[in-house]
């Protein structure tokens, strides 16, 4: 049972037509940027809750949550429609460990993920430690269409502001777009291409890997991952390959 409390919708931004990043404002505890809370409407009478990471570091206390709208969902298409000063239930308490503390040391740190999954790492991002801990960061995203690669002003943001360490790199899957790659990152991955074209190398002794998104780009990344020597992450056996599902 989560524990609900109230949160004020301050602004809905819609990047698309089913891409949106709620903003809002809730008495919640404190969290671990990567990790993930509730939110929940009454619907005929029973509450619908769903998953959903911040995009927010901890350290600003706007919550915020990048999801799309799932056109015969039961929650979505309501989150989608709120207003400025509606209210939605949120969980008080963050879970997940999708965090970096759970990473091991490393040289560099790659982050991949599809559609709405690359909000956990824009909450790391947006933190200190990141940039402290790993030489080289490379955040790469996968979408179908180049509308649907949001926040392009944050991740400039965050270019500028750390030129030498974070290298991005999106793929557009399903039409040809400007700098972005074309196909999958488990493709681009097993060819060489993902290495070659941002000019970093994948090996067990220097790579740490987040993967979040899609479970079939989960599944079939790690696959790949895996014949090239990587492992699992888990705790009581550290490894390089650390993953989420996002639904």
């Amino acid at each position: 049972m989560a524990d609900w409390i109230p949160a004020e919708v301050i602004t809905n931004r819609h990047w698309n037509s089913d891409l949106f990043s709620l903003v809002l404002r809730a008495n919640i505890e404190p969290f671990r940027a990567g990790q993930f809370t509730k939110l929940g409407l009454e619907i005929d009478g029973q509450i619908v809750q769903r998953a959903y990471s911040f995009v927010n570091p901890p350290s600003n206390n706007k919550i915020e949550i990048y999801a799309t709208r799932v056109a015969d969902g039961i929650l979505s298409p309501r989150l989608h429609a709120l207003e400025a000063g509606d209210s939605v239930m949120i969980s008080a308490r963050a879970n997940g460990f999708f965090t970096l503390d759970e990473i091991p040391e490393g040289e560099h740190l790659w982050m991949l993920a599809t559609g709405t999954a690359i909000g956990p790492y824009l909450s790391i991002l947006r933190e200190p430690d990141v940039w402290r801990r790993f030489r080289k960061v490379a955040l790469i995203h996968a979408v179908r269409f180049s509308a649907d690669l949001s926040y392009q002003a944050e991740i400039n943001e965050l270019l500028e502001r750390h030129p030498d360490q974070l290298v991005v790199q999106p793929f557009v899957s399903r039409e040809p777009a400007p700098l972005s790659l074309p196909g999958r990152i488990p493709q681009a991955i097993a060819d060489g291409m993902l290495e070659r074209h941002i000019g970093l190398t994948l090996n067990p002794e220097q790579s740490q890997i987040m993967l979040c998104g899609n479970p079939e780009m989960v599944r079939e990344t790690k696959a790949i991952l895996e014949t090239m020597g990587f492992v699992k992450n888990l705790r009581r056996k550290p490894g390089q390959i650390t993953m989420e599902h996002y639904w």
